[in-house]
């Protein structure tokens, strides 16, 4: 049983410690994944996140009133084809990760732009109003 992530098949591509883009209007460059949330991970393996896993990343480019500070994200899309049980094989075109911070909800009134993954949505439902469309 795997809480935060859609399938437990599915391809893991993005590893902790490494910079990702965040998503388009939520004004953040980029993003330091720091670890995945529900991951417990192996002996010499960093545990590694998929669309719709939950990680703490902070800002490393983006408004300053955001930096140094961790905040929970999700990855919204993945550039590694993964496949839907009895479905679809899908991919996009990049990374982004989407901040789930109550405060950055309040002062930016956003919308991401862009498909996002169906699992991720339905798994984190403060995502879906401010969709523009689900894949």
């Amino acid at each position: 049983f795997t809480p935060y992530s859609y399938s437990s098949n599915q391809n893991l591509p993005h590893p902790t410690h490494r910079i990702q883009r965040g998503s388009l209007n939520t004004e953040t460059k980029n993003l330091y994944n720091i670890s995945v949330k529900g991951i417990k991970g192996q002996l010499h393996r960093l545990p590694a996140a998929g669309v719709g896993d939950m990680a703490m990343a902070t800002v490393e480019k983006g408004k300053p009133e955001l930096r140094r500070k961790v905040h929970p994200a999700v990855e919204i899309s993945q550039p590694k084809a993964y496949q839907r049980k009895m479905t679809f094989i899908f991919f996009f075109l990049s990374f982004f990760f989407f901040f789930l911070s109550f405060i950055l909800k309040i002062t930016l009134g956003f919308a991401i732009t862009g498909p996002v993954a169906k699992e991720c949505a339905d798994l984190h439902l403060m995502i879906t109003p401010n969709v523009g469309g689900i894949a």
